[in-house]
């Protein structure tokens, strides 16, 4: 169970493979291993999930769209306690897939935790927290429409896990990352579509 001092990428990695134990593991066994931590770490291990090849899984990108939508608007208003309707907590995964999706981030997931610090932390904090737990709202609503385009939704997916690891660690530099991303994605559909 993560407590107040874990704050790694490879400790929500092992919040995550705690409970797929058994065959199949629901949402609501994530949240018994993740305790009464903020919501931001979830955010942050859904949007990793979209970066694995479980989200080539058919129905996986509107599922995580929808969480990190929820998880997100309820961090912008200050919700301290999470809260999931009771369809998205009883939703179940093989345990399988997120064994596989652990297996796959251990080796980035690593990279990052080496690399990050208390770096440029006004991005963290205040009105530019807002900012971007509002931007983490936003993204999501179009990755159900990523569903027929395999892979897509994994540059969204990417860039709401750089805003999510630059707020969990503090690390403002992360946080930047995430607004290039945003806005070198934005940039490239652009000139795929128009």
């Amino acid at each position: 169970m993560l407590t107040a001092n874990d704050n790694s990428l490879n400790d929500l990695l092992d919040s995550l493979q705690a409970a797929a134990e058994r065959d199949y593991a629901t949402l609501d066994d994530v949240l018994d291993e993740f305790g009464d931590r903020s919501i931001t770490p979830f955010i942050l291990l859904a949007s990793l999930l979209l970066v694995s090849p479980l989200s080539g899984v058919i129905g996986v990108s509107t599922f995580i769209g929808i969480l990190v939508f929820i998880l997100s608007a309820q961090a912008f208003w200050g919700r301290r306690r999470l809260w999931l309707p009771k369809f998205l907590l009883n939703k179940q995964i093989r345990s399988k897939y997120l064994h596989s999706a652990v297996r796959w981030l251990r080796k980035p997931c690593s990279f990052f935790d080496r690399h990050s610090g208390k770096r440029m932390q006004f991005m963290t904090k205040g009105p530019m927290r807002g900012v971007t737990l509002l931007s983490c709202t936003i993204l999501p609503v179009g990755w159900p429409v990523l569903e027929f385009v395999p892979f897509a939704s994994s540059f969204g997916g990417g860039t709401v896990a750089l805003f999510a690891f630059g707020l969990f660690t503090r690390d403002g530099l992360y946080v930047l990352l995430g607004y290039l991303s945003m806005i070198i994605v934005a940039a490239v559909f652009y000139f795929l579509v128009f």
